[in-house]
């Protein structure tokens, strides 16, 4: 049985050769085996499956994997060589944490291991490489990252023409839902459903009584109301069917969207003032690393679980997050403070501000792992020049931060002693 051990990466381990196993590499102090290559040859296979892509030929797969396993060696010895050391107290809570997260006590973690053939002091070492390695990726790709003032000038000025031309808009809306693959009786159905709501605002009744007894979206007990976000951040089809309206008109029809019939109104429109505000949120997460003994497609369904778990009141988010989640701000519930716009990487923020107030999201994947996330509350502030400018800093050094971790490795490659085998040729 494979454990779903979320934060040990197999993949950094230093092998015990068996009877019959050989060397793949020589990767610094540490050797590739070949039976490594083998699983992860077949863990490539595997993803190209589920994804349906063309299956690449067995010696192309066992090149991606040897050089994934290469990629993974260099890291982990840098890190080991020039990262913070992980005490004993911290490992003890990591280890804690996957055996919690297995339903397991230790002892029945050790066991788990055993049956396994994985042995258990070489588990920890594994778990205090990933940590290194993770923490050493961020200190020196950030290190890597320069923005001058003159890039922060440009992205600020694009920033306003943006603002000048699509601005922000708060946007509420009657939300009618059409299940996929409705036959034609039902859409026609569900569209005059949606024509009467709208025609009742029309009428003259208040948009967000309507919406609190028709609309079935999350954001329903707030009237509808999405809340203040810039246009890019709205569904561009909401942005065509609100175009030209002011604040407090509504759309003349429903829209169609995949989600049913929408019936929107502009609740506010704020143009280029809106840079000298910003929109925080106080928003928890729940955090799981992916990794080969846990996929991301099998933490995005615990997740899911979790969620369940929540709505139904099993569980609490806190609960959950403090038992489960592998982030510093477990301790706290998942709790994660108030952040404004560009303190989270543009996935994980992309969804927080999809979601109205209390709601939760699905899985959300980022190159930290996979998130649940929960919104409490939101606010609006004032933003200094200084603030402004940091704001504009932040957002340029993610843009940059996929080609500074490709360059680190690429550097990281090049000056590692790299021996290949003949058992791959």
């Amino acid at each position: 049985m494979t454990l779903a051990l979320a934060a040990l990466n197999a993949s950094a381990q230093t092998p015990t050769l068996q009877p019959g196993d050989y060397i793949a590499a020589v990767v610094n102090q540490d050797v590739v085996a070949a039976s490594e290559v083998i699983q992860r040859t077949e863990q490539l296979r595997q993803k190209a499956r589920q994804q349906g892509e063309v299956m690449p030929e067995t010696a192309g797969l066992r090149k991606q994997a040897l050089e994934a396993l290469i990629e993974d060696r260099v890291l982990v010895t840098y890190a080991r060589e020039n990262g913070a050391r992980i005490d004993e107290a911290e490992l003890d809570r990591v280890v804690a944490n996957v055996a919690a997260q297995n339903k397991l006590t230790l002892e029945q973690l050790r066991e788990r291991l055993k049956a396994d053939g994985t042995d258990y002091k070489s588990f920890r070492e594994n778990l205090r490489d990933q940590m290194m390695t993770e923490r050493v990726r961020e200190r020196e790709v950030q290190g890597r990252i320069k923005v001058s003032d003159a890039e922060i000038d440009a992205w600020l000025d694009k920033k306003r023409a943006a603002l000048e031309q699509g601005g922000q808009i708060n946007l509420a809306q009657v939300l009618v839902s059409v299940p996929e693959g409705a036959a034609d009786g039902v859409v026609a159905e569900k569209r005059a459903r949606a024509e009467e709501a709208l025609a009742r605002i029309k009428g003259g009744e208040d948009f967000a009584k309507v919406a609190r007894e028709i609309s079935e979206d999350g954001n329903k007990a707030r009237g509808g109301e999405i809340g203040l976000r810039p246009a890019d951040r709205l569904p561009d089809i909401f942005v065509a069917a609100v175009k030209g309206l002011k604040s407090g008109e509504v759309a003349s029809q429903p829209l169609r969207s995949g989600a049913g019939f929408h019936v929107l109104k502009v609740v506010e429109r704020r143009g280029a003032a809106a840079m000298t505000q910003s929109l925080q949120t106080h928003a928890r997460h729940i955090l799981l690393r992916s990794s080969p003994q846990l996929s991301a497609e099998v933490a995005a369904r615990r997740l899911a679980e979790y969620k369940r778990q929540i709505e139904s009141g099993q569980a609490s988010f806190e609960q959950l997050a403090r038992a489960y989640s592998e982030d510093g701000s477990a301790e706290g519930g998942g709790d994660l403070g108030w952040m404004g716009a560009g303190g989270f990487v543009p996935e994980f923020e992309e969804a927080m501000n999809a979601l109205s107030l209390g709601g939760i999201s699905g899985p959300v994947v980022s190159r930290f792992g996979i998130h649940l996330i929960q919104v409490l509350e939101r606010r609006t502030v004032e933003v200094e020049p200084k603030q402004l400018r940091e704001q504009a800093r932040n957002a340029l050094r993610e843009q940059k931060y996929d080609e500074a971790y490709q360059d680190w490795v690429k550097d990281l490659r090049a000056k590692a002693f790299v021996e290949v085998r003949e058992w791959l040729d």
